[in-house]
């Protein structure tokens, strides 16, 4: 029934909207349907086995990606500073972006763990066959003794969303994926980089087409299952959204971080805080669920189905302010 409540108000959505009327606001979709059960099956309890950094017995971890002004040291601490101060509390996670080549322990790195919060590495790998080629030997293991020199728990999404239609050109195949992390997993592991919790971060979307299990690197060589979800393209509940998934990861002793999440800007503030608000009870009643990541940015170029900023968006923002205040979110 929310499927289906969903499609028509987005039937509704496209009929209402006037495209000579450039000041005029479009409808807004009718607010999620928040009275039945949500898509909830993630429900093993463990115990997990989730490498150095530690998922909470109950409750999750509340971090976000902060998009700064500036790539910097000042503006990465700036954009962290004005998210925890809006919210009136400390992330106790720091998802933060590196290209293949760019090095983990910056300043800015540095001071986040120093405040107390964990790392949460988004590291853009590269082609998966020239990785097994040995031709980013030397680069692979200076990141390993960067993040061997930190001394403290990191948790690292090699390659998130690997699954990608768009990343197939460098990514090759589900098996090249998997064996180009084994072998750089077993680098770190020769450069004694022993406090790297490894995050396997696929999309719903490849959960939802089914393609993205084939790039699973196995139980012993996961430490925590991660998923990426945006009602972006498609605003519907976030439990219907990543439902594949949770099913998947329910099978398997690893705790869950959802690496990004986010609601666009398009689907308006009523229905952006009833997505947040739908998202809050559903992370509750998932146990697995251990971490989660706000995806706090407006993307350069990207149109209003692909910003999720909720700053500047006082009924969509008050929901977060709710999440991150729940005693189960700050374990």
């Amino acid at each position: 029934m929310r499927r289906v409540a969903f499609i028509l108000a987005f039937a509704m959505l496209l009929a209402g909207c006037s495209f000579g009327k450039k000041d005029e606001q479009p409808p807004q979709p009718p607010a999620p349907d928040l009275t039945s059960a949500p898509g909830a099956v993630a429900v093993n309890k463990g115990p997990f086995q989730s490498g150095p950094v530690a998922a909470p017995q109950r409750g999750a971890l509340f971090g976000a990606w902060i998009k700064p002004d500036a790539l910097t040291h000042v503006g990465r601490l700036a954009a962290v500073d004005s998210l925890q101060s809006d919210l009136g509390r400390p992330l106790k996670i720091v998802n933060t972006y590196r290209r293949f080549e760019q090095m983990v322990g910056t300043p800015s790195d540095k001071e986040f763990l120093a405040r107390g919060s964990t790392l949460m590495v988004s590291w853009a790998t590269g082609d998966n066959r020239s990785i097994l080629d040995g031709e980013h030997d030397d680069l692979i293991r200076k990141q390993a003794k960067a993040v061997r020199k930190l001394k403290v728990p990191v948790l690292l999404r090699m390659r998130w969303e690997m699954d990608r239609p768009n990343l197939r050109a460098t990514m090759w195949s589900g098996a090249d994926y998997i064996a180009a992390w084994k072998y750089v997993r077993e680098i770190f592991r020769e450069e004694r980089a022993k406090n790297v919790s490894w995050v396997w971060c696929p999309t719903a979307e490849g959960f939802i087409r089914g393609d993205a299990p084939a790039f699973y690197p196995g139980d012993d060589q996961v430490d925590w299952t991660c998923v990426d979800v945006y009602a972006g393209e498609r605003f519907e509940p976030i439990g219907d959204l990543m439902g594949p998934f949770l099913t998947w990861a329910a099978q398997r002793p690893k705790p869950i971080v959802i690496g990004e999440f986010g609601v666009a800007k398009a689907w308006g503030s009523a229905g952006r805080a009833a997505w947040m608000k739908d998202a809050r009870r559903t992370f509750k009643v998932n146990p697995q669920i251990k971490a989660i990541a706000y995806f706090e940015s407006n993307p350069e170029g990207n149109g209003p189905k692909k910003q999720f900023q909720l700053t500047g968006d006082p009924p969509a923002f008050k929901e977060l302010e709710s999440m991150v205040r729940d005693p189960y979110f700050n374990p």
